[in-house]
């Protein structure tokens, strides 16, 4: 008998049909009001699912009661309990690498983007008030030979920080847990307290994972200590910030302006203050939005699935204790 799988996210035709040539499969375009009931009577019997964008809590987990792998087309996984994963031995796998230009290539347009003023210059010739040369009113600020400093050094910073660098003439500064002695050898990067990074940077660009210890990090106290003159770029998760402490940082002018591509509530909602601040470049989390880039995450973590479930240890795992546990010395799910 196939082992039974469960789709939540549409997929390229091609991955369905190799994923249903191996396996019972179920698929869903998404996870909503309509079909939510059907979609937790397939999690039920599933022994695997693959998807995104769908929150999955331990009372949502514990009805999964045959579920052995679960394998997010997502870099981040805070969208589930893992502590309730690794309780129960269910393996948690991500698509890490395969989107780390891409989502670099979006923090730069962030950066860029709010120095320069482009969406709102932009949407000025487009209502026709471009009726002679802007003045200082309107004049942006450079990016070269400026500094940029990194919360969070991982592959995407350190893609970041080759842009900037190598692109722009930056000086790079960066807080992180652990050193990263490329970035510093390749770039002249340099490992900073949080308060120096924020003190000294002229571009803030938040890239951390969303954990306990990182969760609204950024606050009122941080933004107070970043120039006035500064921009906050966020590029992580939205709940690494103080949302409100944001708000009131740029309507008091403490900082300059922000570029944020994620926010404490997605889709951000229509009476969000942030929408209304000329000051705010505000994306829809597309970070890793590109023909290319999404599709190979897709195929990553189908690849990943089809691995678990034939008894190989997947190549992306979260929390790799979880499959040495269970899974190693049984020598796979099969």
């Amino acid at each position: 008998m196939k082992k039974k799988v469960v789709v939540y996210k549409k997929l390229a035709p091609s991955l369905i049909a190799e994923l249903e040539s191996r396996f019972d499969v179920t698929a869903f375009d998404g996870v909503n009001d309509g079909n939510r009931a059907a979609f937790m009577a397939a999690l039920a019997e599933a022994e695997g699912m693959v998807g995104a964008s769908v929150k999955f809590d331990a009372a949502m987990l514990a009805k999964a009661g045959k579920l052995r792998i679960a394998s997010t087309i997502s870099v981040g996984f805070d969208t589930f309990d893992t502590a309730f994963l690794r309780q129960r031995g269910i393996v948690l796998t991500h698509t890490p690498g395969v989107l780390t230009e891409t989502v670099a290539d979006t923090v730069f347009a962030l950066i860029l983007a709010t120095a320069r003023r482009v969406v709102e210059l932009a949407e000025l010739v487009k209502a026709g008030r471009w009726e002679r040369s802007i003045g200082p009113d309107l004049f942006g600020t450079d990016v070269h030979d400026k500094t940029i400093g990194f919360l969070g050094m991982g592959r995407i910073g350190a893609a970041v920080a080759r842009r900037a660098r190598l692109g722009f003439g930056m000086k790079v500064i960066y807080h992180d847990l652990h050193a990263a002695p490329s970035v510093e050898a390749d770039f002249a990067a340099v490992r900073l307290p949080i308060e120096r990074v924020l003190a000294e940077a002229d571009f803030v660009c938040a890239l951390l994972p969303l954990l306990p210890s990182t969760e609204k990090l950024v606050d009122a106290a941080a933004f107070a200590r970043m120039k006035r003159s500064a921009f906050f770029i966020n590029g992580s998760r939205g709940r690494v910030v103080d949302e409100a402490a944001l708000i009131e940082a740029l309507r008091a002018g403490t900082i300059a302006g922000a570029g944020l591509d994620v926010f404490e509530k997605e889709p951000l909602p229509a009476a969000s203050p942030l929408l209304s601040m000329p000051n705010v470049v505000a994306l829809p989390h597309i970070g890793s939005a590109t023909h290319e880039t999404r599709a190979a995450m897709a195929e990553t973590a189908v690849a990943d699935l089809i691995a678990g479930l034939e008894g190989r240890k997947p190549a992306h795992l979260v929390d790799e204790s979880v499959w040495q546990a269970r899974y190693a010395d049984a020598g796979g799910m099969a």
